[in-house]
Order: structure tokens, then sequence, then C-alpha cells
């Protein structure tokens, strides 16, 4: 089962391609491939076992293929294929018209694969190919519509920004099987000699690819980009899955290694930039006007939270965060493409409103996500960030006042989506003429909707969660609960009272609406002088050096000789007979003279 696991979406990404592209069932069999895998994973639950067959040898060194199944694997898999099934349900009506629907689907196969390998892989060496395919995929995906030179150019950030963090996982990885003699993740053990800084630095440059994939300050510039791409995409790339590759394998290092190995400067500086991403991406979120964006920013805080936790040595309580946040996330994305579709392709929030009437089923189930984002009570969200906060408060109180700010925030901002977006009038005529989307939509969204609701509650968290550790009280009434309601409170209800029957932004934060000009430093300051200088560089040694002198050096200097044999080849015959006398008589010379 758990090869069928890996195979199968290979099969339909590779069957699609070659074979059923112009058949018109592409999608079909891509669709059927994600629910045979969501099964298989629900029958691999409970499952601690390992499948290897040896690749390759070197001297003494071996390269196995390796799959694991435990309790880490098993409960990625149920995110993976659960939700990457319900975006493969919600893309059969969302891309029905779309003329490349056959790439599509087969881009969505391929990530699939991609992905399931990254969470199977018992080894360094499968988790970094895997890792180059979940970028290759997402890059295919971005760009799906690459006639836009917006998607095109998000696709190509996407790609360079993550190659950039992956360069120093490689690194890491080479590190890491130089201290512990081993890639695989079951063998791994930290030898007694070893110092703090090597160790930290090799976990500091694995930390470097978590940082691409699951957009990291400073490599975070990526992802809100990425919302080029269809917006089922975005709901399982862009907030369910790849991003959460970055956590995933943090945690799957630190159990291998012993979380100890992280109590030094490198959980520190993890800690803190997962602090400090959650923080500065909550207020970015605070002012923007694409519905999108709204939840890309708040991706990167979530996300910001788990990394936190990794760093904190509370890697369970980020796994337990990703679980939850994977299904409400991705009903938000979701339901934000059922708001577009309806609003014939309009994303901007102050484009919409009114839509609570046109399209009730959609908006409760967008209110359900923004309350297990916001952690209401009950809902799954606030059970794992209660975690969260806790291993904040523990071991360092001021990430952990960080982490407060970011539970006022994000009810703030989402509470700002939510009225802007539902209440009041319709604004434009798009708006009015919104209508509630088709059952292959909104059964995803009641399906994503439920497990928002009761994904962090025991009785299923312990089942389906990868690595959950059930607290011993469901709720632990104390200061940290009554912080966590205080924040709800004051960003609920500031957000509605600053927006609620507003046309356009009261509030107008440059800082915020700009990204903390992050993007303008890189495109004026990296991109431009890269483009200017060092591209121009590469291309006079292209073009003058490689080309000129040396590739065409050489060809002009095999006309010249050919030029010259092509001048004794006159077609003369009294010509060719001298040239015959000529060579006899040079060699009687030389035998005669030179042969002794």
């Amino acid at each position: 089962m758990p090869w069928l696991l890996l195979i199968l979406p290979l099969l339909a990404a590779a069957s699609n391609q070659l074979f059923l592209r112009k058949l018109g069932i592409a999608h079909w069999v891509s669709t059927a491939s994600a629910l045979a895998t969501f099964v298989i994973a629900i029958l691999c639950l409970g499952k601690d076992e390992s499948h290897s067959f040896p690749w390759a040898t070197v001297g003494d060194f071996n390269i196995n293929i390796g799959l694991t199944l435990d309790q880490l694997s098993t409960g990625m898999m149920i995110v993976v294929t659960g939700v990457g099934l319900l975006v493969h349900v919600f893309s059969l009506a969302y891309m029905k018209e779309d003329s490349a629907k056959a790439r599509y689907f087969t881009g969505l196969a391929l990530f699939m694969f991609s992905m399931t390998g990254i969470v199977l892989s018992s080894n360094f060496i499968m988790t970094f190919i895997f890792w180059e395919l979940v970028g290759l995929s997402s890059y295919l995906l971005i760009g799906h519509w690459y006639q836009k030179d917006s998607a095109a150019d998000a696709a190509k950030k996407a790609f360079i920004t993550n190659r950039i963090g992956d360069f120093g996982f490689m690194i890491g990885i080479l590190m890491l099987w130089q201290i512990t003699g081993t890639l695989s993740f079951a063998d791994m053990d930290i030898p007694a000699g070893i110092t703090t800084g090597v160790l930290g630095a090799a976990l500091l440059c694995i930390f470097a690819g978590a940082m691409g994939k699951s957009a990291q300050l400073p490599l975070h510039v990526w992802l809100p980009d990425a919302m080029e791409g269809p917006t089922p995409v975005s709901a399982l790339i862009h907030a369910a899955t790849m991003v959460a590759a970055g956590v995933y394998m943090l945690f799957r290092v630190q159990i291998s290694i012993g979380p100890e190995a992280f109590d030094n400067f490198s959980g520190t500086t993890i800690a803190w930039i997962g602090g400090i991403t959650s923080l500065v991406a909550a207020l970015m979120a605070t002012q923007q006007d694409d519905i999108k964006k709204v939840l890309a920013y708040s991706t990167l805080s979530q996300l910001g939270y788990m990394i936190m936790a990794v760093g904190l040595m509370a890697g369970e309580a980020a796994m337990f965060h990703l679980f939850t946040h994977a299904w409400f996330k991705a009903l938000l994305f979701l339901g934000s493409g059922a708001i577009i579709y309806a609003c014939h392709h309009e994303q901007n929030i102050w484009k919409m409103g009114g839509l609570l009437k046109k399209m009730p089923i959609t908006a409760i189930t967008f209110a359900i996500g923004t309350a297990a984002l916001m952690a209401v009570p009950f809902t799954s969200g606030f059970f794992s960030k209660e975690q969260i906060l806790e291993a904040a408060h523990e071991h360092n109180m001021a990430l952990f006042w960080i982490a407060a700010a970011v539970a006022v925030l994000t009810p703030f901002y989402m509470t700002r989506a939510f009225v802007i977006t539902f209440l009041g009038k319709n604004r434009t005529k798009d708006a009015e003429h919104a209508h509630e989307v088709g059952p292959l939509m909104s059964v995803p969204l009641v399906a994503l909707a439920i497990m928002g609701l009761i994904a962090g509650f025991p009785f299923i968290a312990a089942k389906l969660a990868p690595a959950y550790h059930q607290p011993e009280h469901l709720i632990h009434i104390g200061f940290i609960t009554f912080l966590s309601l205080g924040a709800l409170l004051v960003g609920v209800i500031g957000g509605f009272i600053l927006y609620n029957g507003k046309e356009k932004d009261p509030l107008s934060i440059p800082l915020f609406r700009n990204r903390f000009y992050i993007d303008a430093f890189y495109e004026k300051g990296v991109v431009k002088y890269l483009q200017d200088g060092f591209a121009a560089i590469i291309h006079f040694i292209d073009e003058f050096v490689i080309n000129g002198l040396i590739v065409g050096g050489l060809t002009r200097l095999a006309e010249t000789f050919g030029s010259l044999f092509r001048k004794t080849q006159s077609g003369n015959l009294q010509a060719y007979a001298f040239t015959l006398g000529l060579g006899v008589l040079l060699l009687i010379y030389f035998t005669v003279f030179y042969g002794q």
C-alpha cells in the first residue's frame, strides 16, 4: 500500500501527459488517483513499518529507496491526500472552461506524487529529490496561465527563491551526513564529541530549505505573488501541503537526531525567525485588498507560528497546528475561489460586499474557516494555537508576547475581510450578479468546514493528526486562555467597528500595504544590479569569450584550414599529376637521406 501511495499519482501524471490529454479524460484520471490515494492513506493509519530496497552502491556507501510509515508520516498523508482530493473535486468545476485543463490536472498529479515522496521518504537523498520535484510542480501550477506576464513572473520568482533555500538545504544534508555518518532518518545519531557550532551550523543550513518552502523571512516574497495561479492551486500548495513541507521536514529531523540538538543558537534562531515572520506577515495582511493575498499573508503568519514552535523544541504543537491549519486554510482559499468565480474573477474585497445573501453556503463555511483561524473556542484552531502559546510561554517570554500580538492581529484582519466581503451592500455589478456555486464547489467547502470545526478535538486528532500529543486537559483554564480570549475579542471588535459599513479603507499604512518595502528592496537593490551588473558580465563572457573567441574562434580556424585545402582541389588534372610527382620525389628524398 505505501508503494501504491507513491506510484499512483505518478502513473496518473505520466498517462495524462503521454496518452490522455487529447481524449478529454485527464481530469477524471487525476481525480480518481487522488481518491485512491486518500483511501490507501486511511488504510495505512496506525501502521509502523518501513520498506526499502537498494538503489545504488558506491564502495561502502549505499543509497536506498525507502518508505517509512509511522504516526508522523501517516497523519501527514491524511492531510496531503484529503485536502488534495477535495481540491481535485473543486477544480472539476472551477477549471471546467479552461482550455488547458488537462495540463492543469497533470500538474496536480505530479505535485501529489512529489509531496507524497517527501512525506514517506526514509532518507535525505529521497527527500531532496522529491523536494526539488515539489518546486518543479509548484512552478508549473503557479504559471499555469503563463500567457499573463504576472503569472509567468510569479512562477519564476517562486522557483528561484526556493533554489536559494535549497542550496543551503543541500549543504546542511552533506554536513549532517558527515556528522552522523548516515543519510537515513532512522539511523541518525549525534556523536558525543561534536561541537555545538558545527551542529548548529548544519541545522541552520537544513533550516534554509524550510525557509524557502515554508516562506519564512527573508525568503517569504514568493508566496503572495504565487496567488497568480488558479485558486485551487493556492489552496493545495500554498495553504495546506507544500508550504507545510518545511515544518514537516524540520520536525522529522528533530525527532531523528533528538530535540536536544536544537537546544542551542540554531533553535533560538529558528524560533525568532518564525516569530518575526508571524508578526510581520500579520501586519502586512491588515492592509491587503486582494482576498487571496490577505489569506496568503495569513498563511505566512501561521507558518511562522509553526516554525517558532519547532525552534522552541515543541514540534508536536507545531505539527498539531499544521494539521488543523491545513483544513481551515484550504477551506478559506477554496471559499475565496468560489467568491472569485461567482464575481467574474474579481479579487478586490472593496468591489464585493453583500455576498452573505447571494452566497449563503459559501459565507457560512467561510465564517467557520475564519473562526477556526481566529482561534474561536471549540474550533480546531483554538486547540492547536493554545499549545503553541503554552510552549512560547514556557520557553521564551519575548516570543510569547509576539505570538500574543499576532493573536490580536489575526482576528482583526480576518474580521476586516469578512465584513467587507459578505456584509453591507453590493458595491459593484459583479457582486450584484453573484450567486451560489454548484455542488462540485460547495461539497468540498462543507467537508472542510466540518474538519475545521472538529479536527482539534482529541477523538479526531489522536487518530489522524501527525505526532499528536494529547494534553492532560482539553482546555486548561488559566492565564494563556484568558489572554487568548481577550486577544480574540479585541481583534474582532476592533475590526468590526472600524470596517462595518465602510466604502473604502479608513486606515492607510503604506509600510504595511507595501509589504515593508522588502519586495521593492529586492527588485531595486538586488535584481536590478544582478541584471545590469552581474548579468551583463555573464553576457559579455558568453557572447565575446565563449561564443566569440572559443566556439567562434575554433569555427573560424576550421573554416580557414578548410579554405586552404579546398584550393588544392581545383579539378585540374595537370596540377594533380604535378602534386603526385612532387610527393614521390619528396618520399624518395627522405627515404634516401633520412631512412637510416
